[in-house]
């Protein structure tokens, strides 16, 4: 078990380096060289097909049809409505702001804990929640639209709906893995996906102008890396930590995702330094950390 730990770790470290560059190459991409809604269709069906292609040479995994439709249904709301708020709110504000709200997800998966699962919530915890949450409304209230964030509210509270989505997609798919192979569970939420994306696509259109004459090798380039590396790769390797770490340890890792964003957005020119972020950043970090200290308390008070 020790050792499947140590690689749950490292897979989480893995997926989540790559979902903060995904951050940068997705900015770089929308909406200049496509839609946000094409480009969660990008992602979708392309994971679909990728999974389903890998699936045919593992081994096969049992799952009964019950479990199949929850896998399906979890795919059609949670990724897709994660994916979709998150492209539409990133294309509106900055990689650093968005990568914010990413890191609320340890403080959403307390929650639904509290409210559906009957988990104790302690003053330390409620602490935690308040500071944390007190940060997001800080990048909320203070950012204003400039030229690196076209629409910086809505684009954040776009971002913030979309924490929520995949804290919601991570309590559940960490409770069917237990049932349930990975690739599986791959499989039928990306087809899920997948089904969303494509039913919802023509009300808006295709809209991709990397595609259109001359060819954009660049960016291009970009998209084969965001459907290469942090949606097939990157949702690899996430099952294998909700397998074997606590979900909320797992969605602490989103912290990864922040740092990483927050050095390459400043390289390169995505974001300007702000004080203001950096506050909030500060007040959401010390509220996870605070949820977290609690539970451990709680847990040792228990095995004592």
């Amino acid at each position: 078990m020790k050792n499947k730990k140590t690689e749950a770790n490292i897979s989480m470290v893995v997926s989540k380096t790559f979902s903060g560059l995904n951050m940068n190459a997705l900015k770089y991409l929308l909406p200049l060289w496509m839609s946000p809604l094409t480009g969660a269709s990008f992602r979708c069906v392309f994971a679909a097909v990728a999974f389903w292609v890998i699936g045919w040479f593992m081994k096969p995994e049992v799952s009964t049809t019950k479990d199949k439709v929850w896998l399906f249904l979890l795919g059609a709301i949670g990724i897709y409505g994660f994916m979709f708020l998150y492209l539409v709110g990133l294309s509106k504000t900055t990689p650093v702001s968005s990568s914010i709200f990413t890191s609320l997800q340890p403080i959403w998966v307390f929650l639904i804990m509290v409210f559906f699962y009957k988990e104790k919530a302690t003053w330390m915890k409620i602490l935690g929640i308040l500071i944390g949450l007190s940060g997001a409304l800080v990048c909320i209230l203070t950012q204003q639209s400039d030229d690196l964030a076209a629409d910086a509210f809505n684009g954040n509270m776009l971002c913030l709906a979309s924490s929520v989505f995949y804290a919601v997609y991570l309590v559940l798919s960490q409770r069917i893995l237990q049932k349930v192979g990975t690739m599986t569970m791959l499989r039928y939420t990306f087809t899920g996906a997948a089904f969303s994306s494509l039913l919802i696509l023509p009300i808006e259109g295709f809209h991709a102008p990397l595609f259109s004459e001359p060819f954009h090798w660049w960016p291009f380039a970009v998209l084969m890396f965001v459907l290469i590396f942090p949606t097939v790769i990157s949702y690899l390797l996430i099952p294998i930590g909700l397998k074997y770490l606590k979900t909320t340890l797992v969605a602490i890792y989103g912290y990864l995702i922040l740092i990483v964003a927050t050095i390459t957005s400043l390289l390169i020119g995505q974001d300007r330094f702000s004080w203001t972020q950096t506050f909030a950043i500060i007040c959401i970090c010390a509220g996870v950390y605070l949820v977290e200290i609690a539970e451990g308390k709680e847990k040792q008070t228990v095995k004592v």
